[in-house]
């Protein structure tokens, strides 16, 4: 086994962490992300500096060509992401640099940013490494961070899992889309679901869900797909995707949704929203609530 792996250092807004972290995992062999953010004022999104994302990759192709293939990749990704109404200023640069490094465990290193994470007074995530015990009845989710899209930490997965714990009723049944790591899934059982299904585009999810939803002990079903191939209809929808993304398939998502259903919007930045509040409006649901964290929004609406 080679004693060597590359670390790439990328420049990005810090709010694209979660996103920009899903690309490398799904197109390479991804160890592991974190962001160092640098010093910076955030007033009104004028002034965003950049964050410094290292992502470590392991070493199983030459040096310039890796370099040319993450170039490649990142270049296909900005121009798709600007098309798609993303500014320069919501990106970040993307200047990237690439070093080969020996191995010095920096597994280790990467596991001693995490900690548990308090989603709210009733829910823990807590890192797989971490010997953890529960307060007051808390939910406890077991998750690797890093494994996939979605571990908790980021305030869009927070959102939902917040509207989870408010608008859940007991023995709902309930669509994860774009479920990345199962966490919402997972605790959309833990909270009372009668039965809980999630589907990615991204087929590397697919594995590392179904094994997280054993890891916490409970029946969750993962496919590859989205809403619009679905033929059943649910009780509670949650969809933690891009703003884009969700105003285009806003549609196929009020159809898997029963008369009555509600639904979990995230992955919102505020400058963004009105994309989704078209949307909202067009497909007649009703907004329930507006939740908000950060720089992010969600809506739980009606069907």
């Amino acid at each position: 086994m080679d004693s060597t792996y590359y670390e790439l250092q990328l420049k990005i807004n810090p709010e694209m962490e979660d996103i920009i972290s899903e690309i490398f995992f799904e197109n390479f062999v991804c160890e592991g992300v974190i962001l160092a953010e640098e010093t910076y004022k955030d007033l009104e999104m004028t002034n965003t500096t950049e964050g410094n994302l290292r992502v470590f990759l392991q070493k199983d192709t030459p040096y310039e060509d890796m370099f040319a293939q993450i170039g490649n990749l990142l270049d296909e990704y900005r121009n798709e992401f600007l098309k798609r109404g993303l500014s320069e200023l919501d990106l970040g640069s993307w200047e990237f640099s690439l070093e080969e490094k020996h191995n010095e465990d920096w597994s280790v290193k990467w596991k001693e940013k995490w900690d548990v994470t308090h989603v709210t007074d009733k829910i823990a995530v807590v890192p797989d490494w971490i010997d953890y015990e529960p307060k007051n009845n808390e939910i406890v989710i077991k998750l690797e961070p890093g494994c996939a899209f979605g571990t908790g930490t980021h305030q869009t997965t927070q959102l939902c899992m917040k509207a989870l714990e408010k608008y859940l009723k007991q023995g709902d049944r309930v669509a994860d889309i774009g479920m990345g790591s199962g966490i919402l899934s997972i605790l959309a059982k833990k909270l009372g679901a009668s039965y809980v299904y999630g589907c990615d585009t991204d087929e590397t999810v697919i594995d590392v869900a179904k094994e997280n939803a054993i890891k916490n002990g409970v029946e969750c079903v993962f496919e590859l797909g989205s809403a619009d191939k679905i033929n059943d209809k649910f009780d509670f929808v949650v969809a933690n995707i891009l703003h884009f993304v969700l105003a285009e398939i806003m549609g196929d998502l009020k159809n898997i949704m029963k008369d009555g259903a509600l639904m979990s919007l995230s992955g919102i930045l505020d400058e963004k929203k009105q994309m989704v509040l078209d949307a909202i409006e067009k497909e007649n649901l009703q907004i329930v609530e507006e939740i908000k964290q950060d720089q992010w929004t969600s809506y739980v609406v009606k069907k």
